[in-house]
């Protein structure tokens, strides 16, 4: 599963250039991943009644081509990697007009419970390890 989040470059996300801070594509990460989790069928705060929490563990960016104020943004948010104990989520951030990604990136998360302990999800959650294998795998054939 591929998720698709529309944004707009807002005027304070520019610096003193008009270019897009590089500080703000973790943000539209961040704003991906919660949709792709949305859009799977939960929000990040029901795992966290659940006593799920995803700590980052790193995050890679590279920055290929600059964005301005108002320009209209697209983040693809998928699964790269999934294990018991961890996973990783990549993002393309697209510019409107641009047919090739701008900025790609990386999210690696641990599985932890609610005092932040590392899990195993596949025991500690089964049903929620089974449902992401499921999105895993179906992202993994619709690329083939």
């Amino acid at each position: 599963m591929i998720s698709e989040t529309k944004l707009t470059v807002r005027y304070q996300e520019t610096d003193q250039m008009g270019i897009v801070h590089h500080s703000v594509y973790p943000i539209w990460f961040e704003c991906g991943r919660t949709d792709y989790i949305r859009n799977a069928g939960m929000t990040y705060g029901q795992m966290e009644k659940d006593g799920i929490r995803l700590p980052l563990l790193s995050m890679k960016c590279r920055y290929l081509y600059p964005s301005y104020y108002e320009d209209e943004i697209t983040v693809k948010t998928g699964i790269k990697a999934l294990t018991p104990t961890r996973i990783t989520f990549r993002y393309d951030i697209l510019r409107k007009g641009i047919h090739k990604p701008i900025v790609q990136g990386e999210t690696e998360h641990v599985w932890a419970n609610g005092s932040l302990k590392p899990v195993n999800l596949k025991k500690y959650k089964p049903d929620l390890y089974h449902f992401l294998c499921k999105l895993y795998t179906g992202e993994e054939n619709n690329e083939e």
